[in-house]
């Protein structure tokens, strides 16, 4: 059994979140998305990650057809 994961570096939280870098670091920017700095490390809390995802606005049925 793996242990559970409470951080993730950039590369592994847009992995995680299925989108891209760049994106990711533009939510960032925007404070939409909360990261930490350790060093010269940035990381990514698990619970911000679910929060953030959590957060994004709703696609409603008209706009998924």
């Amino acid at each position: 059994m793996s242990p559970i994961r409470i951080s993730y570096s950039v590369h592994e939280a847009a992995k995680a979140a299925g989108i891209g870098l760049t994106k990711l670091r533009q939510e960032i920017r925007e404070n939409r998305l909360v990261a930490r700095k350790l060093g010269k490390r940035t990381l990514i809390n698990a619970e911000d990650l679910n929060a953030w995802a959590a957060n994004l606005p709703r696609v409603n049925s008209a706009q998924a057809a």
